[in-house]
């Protein structure tokens, strides 16, 4: 699995001040298309609306280079002297689109991330110096401020009532191809991050079959009215026809917080986990030769607790199995991974867990994630 576009390490800018986020979805420049997707010509209409609020981003940052370590021993640097770490600067480029018309862009998180500079190429081919508001790598959301004022804008749909089977167009600059579109169809909704190989990312993919490559990342996944319902971040490597997008809805609630706070707060349970099934159960007894049977016939098994975190301070252990959360039952480990992250930092959340032939209701204080795990 990969991330599209370029991939930076964290950046620590300061955010920039607050601004509200504005979003228009019915104006002069960004009224809505009607939908026909009948009519051959229906994708060219949604392009020639949206296409104008769509940038090339362009990041770059400077990197060292360690010398091996065979050759960083005192003996050497007796007779060489110490080489300094060489120095170079990586480049790569992304996509984004434009929601506010003082300047307000949203890309994804690795296509900023860890970069020293940031600028942003219209449509019209005006360059701008790009400042990083915020980003977030746990949903791979970022926010960019230019210095511009009545930019075209997009319009914005509701990406939660997609359905399989839509017709959909991306837009955006893969392997430096700028404005280069194509389309298709959402081919399934809700897709776990777990699910496509990015298990880190918080998030319920848009899974499409439109061509998504590198440099497509950040850029707007549109309905067949023109409107933004995804934006486009992930394709796994060697498959043709599988193309993922983070969902519009998730994106302006991550937003709002980056433009508001510079940061967002997502709730941490601390635990290592997997969908108990039988095939777990009697893997997991095989592989210790009997010393450990899970009693339960299904769950979410936890099979690590982080030490200090909520778990641990409310006495889970691995092998313990969660049945429900909050009197909900609990089957896949998506569902738990939800839950958690719509819990607001510092809830409260009651486990029913089974530990051997016992089950007990189990309270657990909600943190907010640290940010080593965040970046990772």
């Amino acid at each position: 699995m990969s991330l599209g576009g370029c991939s930076l390490p964290q950046s620590r800018q300061n955010p920039a001040s607050p601004q509200p986020l504005s979003i228009s979805p019915q104006s002069d420049r960004t009224a809505a298309i009607p939908a026909n997707p009948t009519d051959p010509n229906f994708v060219v209409a949604a392009v020639q609306k949206v296409g104008p609020a769509v940038v090339r981003i362009n990041a770059a940052r400077t990197v060292s280079s360690q010398i091996p370590d065979e050759f960083d021993d005192p003996v050497m640097r007796r007779f060489f002297g110490s080489a300094p770490p060489a120095r170079r600067v990586e480049r790569g480029t992304g996509s984004g689109f434009i929601i506010n018309a003082n300047g307000q862009i949203l890309t994804n998180s690795h296509v900023v991330n860890g970069a020293d500079t940031v600028s942003v190429t219209l449509k019209d081919g005006r360059d701008f110096r790009g400042e990083v508001v915020g980003e977030d790598p746990v949903t791979d959301v970022a926010v960019i401020k230019i210095d511009a004022s009545e930019l075209p804008v997009v319009p914005i749909g509701n990406s939660s009532v997609l359905q399989p089977g839509e017709w959909v167009i991306a837009i955006g600059n893969p392997l430096g191809l700028d404005n280069t579109v194509t389309a298709g169809i959402i081919s399934a909704t809700d897709r776990s991050s777990s699910a496509i190989g990015v298990a880190d990312k918080r998030v319920g993919f848009i899974q499409t079959d439109t061509a998504i490559n590198p440099g497509n990342s950040g850029g707007p996944l549109l309905n067949a009215r023109g409107e933004v319902i995804g934006m486009n971040t992930a394709i796994i490597s060697g498959a043709q026809g599988l193309g993922f997008a983070i969902p519009i809805n998730t994106v302006q609630g991550i937003a709002q917080q980056l433009i508001t706070k510079g940061k967002v707060d997502h709730s941490y349970l601390g635990v290592q986990m997997v969908t108990l099934t039988p095939e777990i159960r009697e893997q997991l007894e095989v592989e210790s030769r009997g010393r450990i049977r899970v009693a339960a016939n299904q769950g979410i098994l936890l099979t690590r607790i982080v030490p200090n975190s909520p778990a641990d301070d409310a006495g889970l252990q691995a092998g313990d199995v969660i049945q429900s959360i909050n009197n909900s039952p609990v089957t896949k480990t998506e569902q738990v991974q939800q839950l958690v992250e719509r819990a607001a930092v510092g809830s409260q959340l009651q486990l029913t867990i089974q530990r051997g032939q016992k089950s007990s209701q189990v309270a657990v204080t909600l943190e907010s994630l640290p940010a080593q795990q965040r970046d990772q």
